[in-house]
């Protein structure tokens, strides 16, 4: 969060990823990072749900898990993350993801 605000990026930080939905159709994000260990919370139901859901199905979401989650990254992807990757990747290689999940398509 911290390198984003630096970047001078809004950061909403959640606390409750069920709220997600409702703070997607509220605050319309132009992108959602979604940390995949969110303890007592299902995230890849909640990344499904806001792709079924017209008001937020266009928002990418950059799902990330430590490299030791690969069942949790899968998941992810087939709920419909637009991409999935390691913490440490999302750390290094923050610049690009932003480019890439932000691409206009």
């Amino acid at each position: 969060m911290n390198r984003l605000q630096d970047e001078d990026y809004r950061v909403l930080g959640v606390t409750d990823a069920e709220r997600l939905l409702s703070l997607g159709k509220a605050e319309k994000p132009l992108l959602i990072f979604a940390d995949l260990v969110f303890d007592g919370a299902d995230v890849c139901s909640v990344i499904a749900k806001l792709r079924q859901n017209s008001a937020t199905a266009h928002i990418p979401i950059v799902a990330f898990a430590g490299s030791d989650s690969i069942d949790l990254m899968n998941a992810a992807q087939k709920a419909g993350a637009t991409l999935v990757a390691t913490d440490a990747a999302v750390l290094a290689h923050l610049p690009q993801l932003l480019e890439q999940a932000l691409r206009v398509e």
